[in-house]
């Protein structure tokens, strides 16, 4: 069984799901996906994000804005926090800093990234931590505002091995996604070669980077396996290994039984 610690369930678009959500989730079932978390990045969406996993037991959520959003509602630690008082909101995110799709002034995304990190020390709940480009100011932040008192996870790593061991030291997992099958991403399979296994996740970030075959194609959960088992060849360790480590890794970060 698989855990999808990172996907956009309300973002996949049904059309090859006989416009039926009930449909999506089933053939995920059928991959051995047996829990996720859904993750918000805007205010305005989350109300439809939350209504639409609502009935399903294994669909956890975050809270959050992401950071590559300008022109929107913007978060403040009050907000967050009660929106975290939904019963399946496990942490705040998706958060963080993108200088690659982000330019000019930004100190508006790091003013907007200390907002989730004290709202996330405010409520007690772990940080989902999006990061490109920007090792340092994103490893700054965490350090400055004490991120390491609630953990978190940094997702979809791409960065270099010391970004990814200074998080681990600050209480933090590192998530891998079907980037690590990509030809071109070796730089992502050496980190991913030495991250301790009690601090590794796996996820999708459906719908989007499907990994190899299936590269340009739309994602979903239930390729999350393939990511365990690119993992699971670079590391050489068995695929069950790695589900069971990512599974227990992501319960215990997320607060879950």
């Amino acid at each position: 069984m698989f855990f999808d610690s990172h996907c956009h369930l309300d973002r996949i678009d049904l059309e090859d799901y006989d416009n039926d959500f009930d449909n999506l989730m089933a053939t995920i079932e059928a991959d051995r996906v047996t829990r996720m978390i859904c993750i918000g990045v805007t205010l305005e969406s989350f109300d439809e994000m939350y209504r639409r996993i609502g009935r399903y037991p294994q669909v956890f959520c975050t809270a959050g804005v992401h950071p590559d959003y300008r022109d929107i509602e913007e978060p403040d630690i009050d907000r967050l926090c009660r929106l975290a008082e939904h019963e399946k909101v496990v942490a705040i995110g998706e958060t963080g800093l993108d200088y690659f799709h982000q330019g000019g002034d930004l100190q508006w995304q790091r003013n907007r990234f200390v907002t989730h990190i004290e709202a996330a020390r405010e409520c007690g709940l772990p940080l989902v931590i999006h990061t490109r480009d920007a090792r340092d100011d994103t490893l700054e932040l965490l350090r400055l505002h004490r991120a390491q008192d609630v953990g978190g996870v940094l997702h979809c790593f791409t960065e270099s091995w010391e970004m990814a061991r200074a998080a681990i030291e600050m209480n933090f997992y590192i998530s891998i996604s079907g980037i690590v099958t990509f030809h071109q991403a070796q730089n992502v399979r050496d980190v991913a070669r030495q991250i301790p296994l009690e601090r590794l996740l796996i996820e999708t970030d459906a719908p989007w980077l499907s990994p190899a075959p299936f590269r340009g194609k739309p994602n979903y959960p239930g390729r999350v396996g393939l990511v365990a088992e690119k993992l699971a060849e670079i590391r050489g360790e068995s695929v069950d290994r790695i589900a069971r480590a990512s599974f227990d890794n992501a319960n215990r970060l997320f607060g879950l039984s």
